[in-house]
């Protein structure tokens, strides 16, 4: 018995073709706005590609793009299939292929999903990958004349400004590193030189961060050096004061940039699997039910279309016994292939 029965006559076959017509070049744009999406991630990724630590991060913008692009094609042949489903002599040549199209919109919302999980999953990844990178690129902060690592300095400062952070973790992360290029400094002055000396890997240290993590909304000047350094300053205490420097580390703004940015592309994807299984099921009852005319020659006559020829229970069944049959057949011709040698 067929699942999800419905009757039709002219008028409704119809409209939901109409209908049907329209949501898919709806879907069509949906596809084209995913790939625009996947584009402009792309492009935000590149921008701080620097400060991460690998290329694997770029695996969903990418997955995006070609999702999209694929949207476009489907929908634009569902589309097609539906204008055409008025005229009989048209809706001809589209038969043999309809099948195979229904499984692959199946196949296409499964991959949508996947896709949609991997929004959600890479903020864990991106987590990691920034923690790295940030790391690294503290640490070629001051190579300004290293090739390759030329424009660190200014990607780092670029990051702090724009999205008011300072540091891996926190602004102490500027303390446990050389961010200070031997070049600028006067190794004849004797502070250098004990700070140098006095460091087991020969760094020049100083609790002191770089002018990017200043705050230019503090009413006070910027204090960028002796940070902990209570009485190097007037009127000052570390311990107590708001500090006029970014106290958020930029691991944790960007992760919750990028993160915004992932939730709302997975929830897009999320809404457009809705509207795929919309426009798939739509089009199977339109199919089953031009199939089922009660008079072929005449177009106006009632038909039945439904979800599944038979019970959820019976087409699994049938499905599995297709996979053991298909299997069973590859068997057999393993087993041939190998017996004609000899």
């Amino acid at each position: 018995m067929a699942l999800m029965p419905m009757k039709f006559d002219l008028a409704k076959r119809v409209k939901l073709a109409q209908g049907l017509w329209l949501l898919y070049w709806l879907s069509v744009m949906a596809g084209i706005l995913i790939f625009s999406m996947g584009i402009f991630f792309k492009i935000e990724l590149r921008k701080r590609s620097e400060i991460m630590d690998n290329d694997e991060s770029h695996f969903v913008p990418n997955l995006l793009i070609l999702v999209g692009l694929v949207a476009c094609a489907v929908n634009a042949f569902g589309g097609k299939v539906c204008h055409d489903s008025l005229d009989t002599v048209k809706f001809t040549k589209w038969k043999p292929l309809l099948k195979i199209y229904m499984c692959g919109c199946v196949v296409f919302c499964i991959a949508l999903f996947v896709t949609a999980l991997l929004c959600f999953l890479m903020q864990i990844s991106l987590h990691f990958v920034l923690a790295e990178g940030l790391k690294n690129g503290m640490k070629f902060y001051k190579d300004t004349d290293t090739p390759g690592r030329c424009y660190m300095k200014r990607t780092l400062d670029m990051t702090q400004i724009e999205f008011r952070c300072c540091g891996n973790n926190n602004y102490k992360d500027w303390f446990e590193i050389q961010w200070i290029s031997n070049r600028y400094l006067d190794f004849s002055n004797d502070d250098v030189k004990d700070r140098v000396q006095s460091n087991v890997e020969g760094k020049y240290l100083m609790e002191s961060v770089p002018f990017s993590c200043c705050n230019p909304g503090s009413p006070r000047p910027c204090i960028q050096h002796h940070l902990s350094n209570n009485s190097a300053h007037y009127s000052y205490d570390h311990h107590t004061e708001d500090l006029n420097i970014w106290t958020r580390g930029c691991r944790e703004a960007l992760v919750s940039y990028y993160g915004g940015m992932m939730n709302s592309i997975g929830a897009s994807v999320l809404l457009f699997i809705i509207l795929e299984a919309v426009v798939t099921v739509g089009l199977q009852y339109l199919t089953t039910s031009l199939e089922t005319l009660a008079d072929p020659e005449n177009p106006e006559s009632e038909s039945e279309g439904w979800l599944l020829e038979k019970s959820v229970k019976e087409t699994l069944s049938s499905i599995m016994t297709k996979i053991k049959s298909l299997c069973k057949g590859n068997q057999v011709q393993e087993e041939d292939a190998e017996a004609a040698p000899t």
